[in-house]
């Protein structure tokens, strides 16, 4: 008993994992990079090369490497000023560049595009695999910015100032250590900051606790605290809100994943901002303030019902005063998949019935008026750029079956046209898409999209992928992937989407029917799902695999360990999967809110009862899953998947495991990482259920 104390103690103090199994306890220890395939056993290599061994495998990697590096992508925008900009990876541009244009010659179609910052080059000389995680720029003129760079692909990134005009990183200029933070500019020499100060200043979910104003030439340590929340919060964050010239300095005290008190900047003082913790602030659109209800709020006698989108006049909301105007309410068919703003506009993205609609709401002073877009429909809808001096819009439609196509609209007048498509990867007119919906164990209707053959045979022998995700309130939306149609369609694979509970397809309550102590109605309606393929004569347990990742990944460890008897494959990518110890690894103390807090006796009892490393059972016919993780995944910790491979071997279980040595939470960092990523797993699928 105190050799387990000591270890339990030893983990929690050091952040790694072992597990028990009949009294032998095994470390299973951060590893070097060389060694990841060999970390349960030298067995991994062996099965990595039953499947790059297959029949698929080269195909599928050329084809999916073929289609990563196209040059006939689209170049996605991003404006700044008078400029477009884009992040583009290719064969000759590995970890990628990026670039701009001046913004009339991307909209004339004739982009002339200028590399600012090629992270290849940058890689090479400072010998590190620097991944690219986005930039802030310096208002109004763009002319500086502030660069995100990971080692590796994980979340935490070193921040630096560029000169896009010279093209180089500003010597002595800002630059902040390696943390889980962030930085925005609040004036040429003064940035708002939250990273890791030293000890005492990182939550338990990795996140800072304090947020800084930090003066240019000054000392990072002799920055000036303006904000300090709980050390048990899951965080704290500074952000600048702008609203035409307008600005200001926002901080979120995150007290937990989904509540958050916020205050803003006013009169030499902070304001605390009187609305519902677990609202969202989507924005300030002349001088009104976007937010986004996750529960019913009644003010001024009125109650607004939870899914709703309403404004509040910012000026009187900074005085303490509620001065309320309604913007949208969903029904039970419908919720709110994107807010976006142009300069004097607000598009709200609808999903109805898990397809997207797109409406341009107007302020007129006293009430917001509307007008739907004539966007294409059946599909997932996102807006990809707004421009804050214009009301021009760039907006991207897709499905299963259509590629991808850009949009150049422009909000006043509620024109658009088309941009640029993508190519079609595999001959969409071969298959169809359906919708169906099944009744979940306690009778509530989960719809579900099947991507199949037109000329299918209902005979229960049709190899069958479902993937899912179910949490977090994030919705799975059709979309087109070149990879999969090619790889998988053209296979003769049936590809399920299932819309389960825990998700945002339905609003706050199809994502609250999910949490905690009614998590199983996730997993219940993922199994339901399932049942009603092979009732239709879809296919047969034989001939179905499942597919998640991160809380997916969560998923399908839930779903075989629950259900061993309707899949056959499982592939389980990043994934949670101990339950238990879920919440000190990394971020996972951030999503007690989701899961439920493990430490807590009442709690664990729900949780136990699905952890899927806790319901491994012996002399029990599981399929031969597919683990794969990252080395570098500081968000959700590969000991997860480690733990779970190390405990089937050693039970005697048949299992696949890869550990790609960068890509952190995306499992990937540069184009032919994904192409091997997306060829291992997809040669798994085939050989599993053809």
């Amino acid at each position: 008993m105190k050799k387990i104390i000591l270890l339990m103690i030893l983990a929690l103090l050091t952040n790694k994992v072992f597990y028990a199994q009949e009294d032998k306890y095994l470390w299973l220890e951060e590893i070097d990079d060389d060694k990841a395939l060999e970390f349960v056993d030298n067995e991994n290599k062996k099965t990595v090369a039953r499947l790059t061994a297959t029949p698929f495998y080269q195909d599928i990697y050329t084809k999916s490497l073929d289609i990563f590096n196209a040059t006939d992508r689209i170049a996605y925008p991003t404006t700044y000023g008078d400029y477009i900009y884009n992040f583009w990876k290719d064969k000759d541009h590995v970890r990628g560049i990026w670039r701009r244009t001046p913004k009339a010659e991307y909209v004339n179609g004739n982009p002339k595009w200028e590399t600012i910052l090629d992270i290849d080059a940058l890689s090479k000389k400072d010998g590190k695999k620097w991944v690219y995680k986005g930039v802030s720029g310096l208002y109004p003129n763009y002319d500086r910015f502030l660069v995100r760079l990971s080692d590796g692909g994980g979340d935490a990134v070193i921040i630096k100032e560029f000169d896009v005009t010279k093209k180089q990183f500003i010597e002595d200029g800002f630059y902040i250590p390696e943390s889980k933070g962030g930085a925005s500019y609040v004036d040429l020499n003064t940035l708002l900051i939250s990273s890791d100060f030293g000890e005492g200043t990182m939550t338990p979910s990795g996140y800072p606790n304090q947020v800084k104003l930090w003066k240019r030439d000054t000392p990072i340590e002799n920055a000036k605290l303006i904000h300090e929340g709980d050390i048990q919060d899951t965080g704290s964050f500074g952000s600048i809100y702008r609203d035409n010239d307008k600005e200001y300095i926002v901080v979120y005290r995150a007290k937990t994943f989904y509540t958050q008190e916020m205050k803003v900047w006013h009169e030499n003082k902070f304001v605390s901002l009187d609305i519902p913790e677990d609202a969202s602030l989507s924005g300030i659109l002349n001088d009104q303030a976007i937010l986004d209800l996750k529960s019913d709020w009644t003010i001024n006698g009125k109650t607004y019902k939870q899914g709703a989108i309403i404004s509040l006049n910012f000026s009187d909301l900074i005085q303490g005063k509620h001065n309320v105007h309604f913007i949208y309410q969903p029904d039970e068919k419908s919720s709110v998949y994107g807010i976006s703003a142009t300069k004097n506009t607000l598009l709200l993205n609808i999903l109805k019935d898990v397809a997207c609609e797109l409406f341009i709401y107007k302020f007129d002073g006293k009430s917001w008026n509307n007008e739907k877009v004539k966007a294409p429909e059946l599909g997932r809808l996102s807006v990809v750029a707004t421009d804050q001096n214009t009301d021009d819009y760039f907006f991207q439609f897709e499905n299963f079956l259509t590629p991808e196509t850009v949009y150049y609209g422009n909000a006043q007048s509620n024109s658009f046209k088309p941009f640029k498509s993508l190519p079609s990867y595999f001959d969409s007119d071969k298959f169809q898409v359906q919708q169906f919906k099944v009744n979940s164990k306690d009778g509530t209707a989960i719809p579900y999209f099947v991507v199949s053959p037109k000329n299918i045979t209902y005979n229960g022998k049709n190899p069958t992928l479902i993937s899912a995700y179910g949490g977090f309130e994030s919705s799975s939306l059709p979309f087109y992937s070149g990879s999969y149609g090619a790889s998988l369609l053209e296979n003769g694979v049936v590809f399920v989407v299932a819309n389960i509970r825990g998700g945002g397809e339905y609003g706050p309550k199809w994502h609250q029917a999910g949490l905690k102590e009614k998590r199983q109605n996730v997993y219940d309606d993922f199994h339901a799902v399932a049942e009603d393929l092979i009732a239709r004569k879809i296919t047969a347990p034989k001939h179905l695999g499942i597919r998640g990742g991160s809380n997916g990944g969560l998923l399908v460890g839930v779903a075989f360990t629950q259900r061993p008897d309707l899949y056959n494959a499982v592939l389980c990518q990043v994934p949670l999967l101990d339950m238990k110890r879920y919440n000190k690894l990394l971020a996972g103390a951030s999503w007690v809110g989701e899961y439920g807090n493990p430490d807590i006796p009442e709690e664990w009892a729900y949780i136990k009862k699905y952890s899927p490393y806790h319901n491994l059972k012996p002399n029990t016919k599981y399929p031969e899953v597919f683990f794969y993780t990252s080395t570098r995944d500081d968000r959700v910790h590969p000991g997860h998947a480690r733990k779970m491979a190390a405990k089937m071997k050693d039970m005697g279980y048949s299992i696949f495991y890869y550990e790609n040595t960068e890509g952190g939470h995306a499992g990937s960092s540069t184009n032919e990482q994904r192409a091997k990523s997306t060829a291992l797993s997809f040669s798994y699928l085939l050989m599993k259920l053809k």
